[in-house]
């Protein structure tokens, strides 16, 4: 269930949204009892706000304390949203198909559908970048972090999952099923029962590290291996939807 709250909020937006999905650890399945609520979405500037001289935000964000909720919105533009999907970033990707959505229209079923077409095996290399990122982050600190190895885990499983699959799965707990890894669920009990910035106490670092060089080269594999092409092919599809809403959206005021 979507708390009523966090639609209030998408509600009190100032510009028209394609949709409003959740991100962030309770996408990933492993939120804390502090965890913020991470909104992400797309937003769509009138078309006055595009070709004028006085432009729109292209990214709007948000956060705060806000209905008695921790919410860090953020929302681009289509026009820079879809320019992001063009690129090998994973993230961007998965607020289109995050089933957790908070606000959704029949242009984020067109969205979606033409998404499909976007994901590349070179994708592979965002969530390589990002796990490398996160395993610096669980290494500097003594006693680690749980988060960051969480993190390292997910993106691992999920840049895997999308190489051999061909579609997003965010879902730690999920994808650590999948994957048959039996210390997940245990790593993910001490996440959501613990603070946001919970430790782990006699963490068994030589292990962590084989399991993320294990999945670092399998995912390296996969994308070896992968059917997902090289380049997006939905590029024309997004220019052509992005046009589309940009005529939709003209304003019906009269002038002044």
């Amino acid at each position: 269930m979507i708390d009523p709250r966090l639609h209030h909020q998408v509600e009190q937006h100032a510009y028209r949204l394609v949709f409003a999905t959740i991100s962030g650890a309770h996408l990933y399945g492993f939120p804390s009892l502090d965890s913020d609520y991470d909104l992400r979405g797309v937003h769509l500037l009138p078309l006055e706000e595009v070709v004028g001289l006085k432009t729109g935000p292209e990214t709007v964000e948000k956060s705060g304390i806000h209905d008695g909720l921790e919410i860090d919105l953020v929302t681009h533009d289509a026009g820079k949203f879809f320019a992001l999907m063009l690129k090998k970033n994973g993230y961007v990707m998965e607020q289109v198909f995050s089933p957790l959505v908070v606000h959704t229209t029949p242009e984020h079923d067109e969205l979606k559908a033409i998404a499909a077409d976007c994901l590349t095996r070179h994708h592979a290399h965002h969530y390589l970048g990002f796990a490398a990122t996160q395993w610096k982050l669980f290494q500097k600190e003594d006693p680690p972090h749980v988060k960051p190895l969480l993190y390292v885990y997910r993106v691992l499983l999920t840049g895997i999952h999308l190489m051999r699959a061909g579609e997003i799965e965010a879902n730690l707990a999920r994808l650590s099923d999948d994957f048959q890894l039996p210390y997940v669920p245990e790593l993910i009990e001490r996440k959501v029962s613990g603070p946001e910035k919970g430790r782990i106490e006699l963490a068994d670092l030589d292990f962590y590290q084989r399991e993320y060089e294990r999945l670092v080269s399998e995912l390296e594999q996969a994308f070896q291996c992968s059917s997902l092409p090289e380049s997006p092919a939905g590029a024309t599809a997004l220019h052509e939807f992005l046009v589309r809403l940009r005529l939709r959206n003209r304003r019906t005021e009269p002038a002044h």
